[in-house]
């Protein structure tokens, strides 16, 4: 049986997988956590799944950034003129100017994950977003998700 700390362990390696890799689940596993495991505090778990989270998803960040330094075969070889250039480069000039907008949107996105926040990630470290503002929004946005969705079963279970 797995103590609490190797659960909590597992978990931050699990949620900065899946901010990596998106066909794995955070979610799935809190649920699974939170209804199978043993009896950790919401708030905890939503810190560590939503560092986790940030921790991954600012590997994104750096890497749209230019940063990191990505193989070969992920970069892209021209910059390229289209609708989409035009986009992000319009949603560029944006952050800019409307810091606020921005980091609304990047709340939003880490809450929601609409849109999703992987994107968003990516896009916002093209941007030039500040890192203090996707850590922060980004950390409270993933913090709300997580810690309503380990109350969630809970509050389900009580109701009925």
């Amino acid at each position: 049986m797995l103590t609490v700390i190797g659960l909590l362990s597992t978990t931050f390696g699990v949620s900065v997988a899946s901010a990596l890799l998106p066909l794995i689940s955070i979610e799935l596993f809190a649920i699974g956590l939170v209804l199978k495991g043993p009896d950790i505090p919401w708030w905890l778990l939503a810190v560590v799944i939503a560092t986790g989270q940030i921790g991954g998803k600012l590997l994104h960040y750096y890497a749209a950034r230019g940063v990191i330094r990505l193989p070969r075969m992920l970069r892209r070889k021209s910059e390229g003129k289209g609708r989409w250039r035009a986009w992000l480069e319009k949603f560029r000039e944006n952050c800019h100017r409307r810091p606020v907008w921005t980091g609304a949107v990047l709340l939003i996105s880490a809450l929601a994950s609409l849109p999703p926040f992987a994107a968003v990630a990516v896009i916002a470290g093209w941007a030039k977003v500040p890192v203090t503002t996707f850590l922060i929004t980004g950390f409270v946005g993933r913090f709300i998700r997580f810690g309503a969705l380990a109350i969630a079963p809970g509050v389900v279970i009580g109701w009925l």
